[in-house]
């Protein structure tokens, strides 16, 4: 009986005893460790030093071995490889304005069947390596290819008249064939948000195709042309692979100087001051092409 009342007094308090419970133990507080932001950069700055920054900065050491940047700026060599450099940049540039606006602008305002599939096949054709476009070109027009073959065949004559591939018309047509969808692209993506209002208005007004193009679509497209534009200039300035696949004689840009002066002369130094004249003018290009761009708004 005793111990079964001591039970029952455990279950039901005496009237006006408040039982009294251990109050939960409060949780251990934990100190977080702050990562400073800047240690975040840290990682990416490590591997972009250690597969560009170092090499770069190799070349540039390379390139200052005493007489090294007096030799090669007195060179004609070096003097030619420039100019040829800039001009077939800013003609393929040119070239590549010029006819990407104009295949941009059939595509994107001219219905016709297969209209779609075309603009998607410029993003696949992005893709493609440069000497694949130079070798499609070596066997159309290429001194044993189709053009030619279909001209000894049909006159009887020797040879073909299409000899165009190792001049520097051939370098000139091979670069706009590969970089014109360079072009292309930011302009089909700016024609694609376009309001067809403005083109209905002014046709219903009166105005003629040229004028429309003139007056509405270009000044909208401007700013794709420039961003299209300012990447083709660099990319042709860096070009080396049509070059060399197209073998045009008499043809020596700044990375191919590069090549010969390293590969088949084995003077390095001079290889290096090339190749930092080429990056020192590439990186001017962007960043004149940002001032430019900022003033503007773009």
């Amino acid at each position: 009986m005793g111990s079964r009342a001591v039970g029952l007094e455990e279950r039901n308090p005496a009237p006006g005893v408040v039982p009294t419970r251990s109050a939960p133990a409060e949780p251990v507080p934990t100190t977080a460790v702050a990562v400073p932001t800047w240690a975040w950069a840290l990682p990416p700055v490590a591997v972009l030093a250690l597969v560009f920054l170092h090499p770069l900065a190799l070349v540039v050491q390379e390139s200052l071995a005493p007489g090294a940047y007096a030799q090669v700026f007195s060179s004609a060599s070096f003097r030619d490889a420039l100019v040829t450099t800039v001009w077939l940049a800013v003609a393929s540039t040119a070239g590549c304005l010029v006819l990407g606006f104009v295949l941009a602008l059939v595509i994107a305002f001219v219905p016709f069947p297969g209209g779609k599939a075309v603009a998607k096949f410029i993003d696949v054709f992005l893709s493609f390596p440069s000497f694949l476009i130079t070798l499609a070109l070596l066997f159309l027009y290429g001194t044993a290819g189709m053009a030619n073959g279909i001209w000894t065949d049909v006159t009887g004559d020797p040879a073909g008249p299409f000899r165009f591939l190792t001049t520097p018309w051939g370098v000139l047509l091979a670069e706009i064939t590969y970089f014109t969808p360079f072009v292309m692209r930011p302009l089909l993506a700016a024609f694609s948000q376009m309001e067809t209002a403005q083109l209905e208005v002014a046709s219903s007004l009166g105005a003629r195709p040229a004028r429309i193009v003139r007056q509405v679509i270009l000044p909208e497209a401007l700013p794709a042309l420039a961003a299209g534009g300012s990447l083709v200039l660099v990319m042709c300035l860096n070009e080396f692979g049509i070059v060399l696949f197209t073998g045009a004689k008499g043809v020596t840009t700044l990375p191919m100087l590069v090549y010969s002066k390293a590969i088949l002369e084995s003077d390095y130094a001079a290889a290096c001051v090339v190749a930092v004249v080429n990056v020192a003018l590439s990186v001017g290009l962007y960043v004149l092409y940002r001032g430019v761009s900022r003033r503007a708004g773009a």
